[in-house]
């Protein structure tokens, strides 16, 4: 079975909120962004020594640690969205709060080489099941957070999400 390629998702196909996300993603091979960006985002948290990945850049701010684990469990959701929307699941699929969601990962108390092996698995599950996606499956819609998506939307939000997030490391955090 050939790949499906993944079009860049209408307007339509997406709230305005997560335009934000999707303008990141560049045009081109969005399958294959998602594979590159976890090679550069894993050689950016690994090179990051243990001492750093409590550093917040301000008080009332994720620590390093928080950003990598909300990533993943960012996409552990986006990625759940499209599998239920993409086998033709209809029901209405709930929101969720991320600024629940980071104390409750307890991300400070694993190490940085812990949440990138996470997130690198994490990935990894998402790269295959946008990898075998069909043209039809792709433009499916649904509703999320009681908004409508469709599953090629999902696909560009994880990548933009994860653009967003390593930007903000890099400027923020890093710099």
């Amino acid at each position: 079975m050939t790949r499906a390629v993944i079009a860049r998702p209408g307007t339509d196909e997406y709230v305005p909120y997560y335009g934000t996300y999707i303008g990141k993603v560049p045009d081109g091979d969005v399958h294959g962004l998602l594979a590159s960006q976890l090679a550069e985002t894993l050689a950016l948290i690994r090179s990051l020594p243990e001492s750093r990945g409590a550093h917040r850049y301000a008080p009332d701010k994720w620590s390093i640690k928080e950003v990598v684990g909300h990533v993943s469990d960012a996409e552990r959701i986006f990625s759940y969205r499209a599998l239920r929307i993409g086998r033709g699941d209809q029901t209405p699929l709930p929101g969720f709060e991320q600024d629940d969601y980071v104390p409750q990962g307890h991300f400070d108390a694993r190490t940085l080489g812990d949440l990138a092996d996470e997130l690198a698995a994490v990935r990894q599950a998402t790269i295959q099941l946008f990898a075998h996606f069909d043209a039809a499956e792709l433009e499916r819609r649904g509703t999320a957070s009681g908004n409508p998506i469709s599953v090629r939307a999902l696909a560009y939000i994880i990548a933009g999400h994860e653009r967003h997030h390593v930007g903000i490391l890099k400027t923020r955090y890093l710099s």
